[in-house]
């Protein structure tokens, strides 16, 4: 109100002290998604010290500018080798002319039992498994690779009606 008593008139803004913003500039950018491609599990806070900007910027350029998200890993139970999908295709397949020739009895007529390993083990921290990716990106997967000494072999049998029988095997 001021300025227009002043009859000051003018729409464009006075140049203001301080540092331009300067850092969004292509090697900047460039130096980042270097910086991703190389450690996908780098933080935003280590980019920001490494390249000297503020974190406000460096967040700007990452989700912005490059289009890119930190995803955790999935845990998925195990990983099927070549032979095991095949055969997992097959008695699928099998299981579905079963449920077409008597719809109505398939269930009451099926007993399903499974077996599983049961280890003592400390999995990683959800957080270890942060990485940066792209927002379209499928999420990273983490298998259950790390064995320790303690384990139980459990059998579990059930039918539509739920388990019928959990036995655990001693070792040896």
């Amino acid at each position: 109100m001021a300025q227009f008593k002043r009859s000051d008139f003018s729409t464009c803004d006075a140049s203001r002290p301080g540092q331009p913003k300067t850092v969004t500039i292509p090697e900047i950018i460039d130096q980042i998604h270097e910086l991703i491609l190389e450690d996908s599990r780098i933080s935003a806070k280590s980019i920001a010290e490494q390249l000297g900007i503020s974190r406000e910027r460096d967040w700007s350029i990452i989700h912005e500018d490059l289009d890119m998200r930190r995803l955790s890993a999935q845990w998925v139970p195990k990983c099927l080798n070549a032979d095991q999908k095949p055969q997992r295709c097959l008695s699928s397949e099998q299981l579905l002319e079963f449920f077409r020739r008597d719809p109505n009895n398939f269930l009451s007529r099926l007993v399903t039992m499974d077996e599983t390993w049961l280890y003592h083990y400390d999995p990683g921290t959800k957080q270890q498994s942060v990485e940066w990716r792209y927002s379209g990106s499928p999420c990273p997967k983490n298998f259950r690779v790390q064995k320790s000494t303690g384990k139980v072999l459990a059998s579990i049998f059930w039918d539509q009606n739920g388990i019928l029988l959990i036995d655990y095997l001693s070792k040896g």
